[in-house]
């Protein structure tokens, strides 16, 4: 059974809808021993992230920097977790009105003290909101789920 814990930060109708198109993007690959677990970065803990096999963040850009409900969740998981999800795949995309730079370097920092491993570079869907987002992010979600169901990562 692969787990993926999916923890995306939603403060409007386009965000739902990123996270809306991963959830739909995973449960339609059909894989048989598969479990997701959505929650929002407020609901999430070192629980979920010792239960799960992968993670998929989503987060938006807020003054430069991932959502103050993100760094939370990372501050009250990081100690808890710095030892027993080393290795833990991760694939993040943010939400970025402008640059999305400042956003990503921040979560990476916090990730690679976790020792999490990316499984490709963080997605940045800068600019006005645009209708592809929604296909880009559910191509992330399955390819992490579809490598953790065939045991790739």
């Amino acid at each position: 059974m692969s787990r993926l814990l999916a923890v995306c930060h939603c403060p409007s109708t386009n965000t739902a809808m990123l996270r809306d198109a991963a959830l739909t993007a995973i449960d339609g690959l059909g894989c048989d021993n598969f479990e997701v677990r959505s929650l929002s970065p407020l609901e999430a803990d070192a629980d979920d992230v010792e239960w799960c096999d992968g993670v998929l963040l989503g987060t938006t850009e807020n003054f430069g920097y991932m959502a103050g409900l993100t760094k939370d969740f990372f501050e009250r998981i990081y100690y808890p977790c710095l030892e027993t999800s080393v290795g833990l795949p991760i694939a993040l995309y943010i939400r970025a009105g402008e640059d999305g730079r400042g956003t990503r370097d921040a979560v990476n920092k916090i990730t690679t003290g976790l020792r999490w491993k990316y499984i490709s570079e963080p997605l940045i869907l800068r600019g006005k909101y645009r209708p592809q987002f929604t296909e880009q992010v559910a191509e992330l979600a399955m390819t992490l789920a579809a490598g953790l169901d065939a045991e790739i990562f």
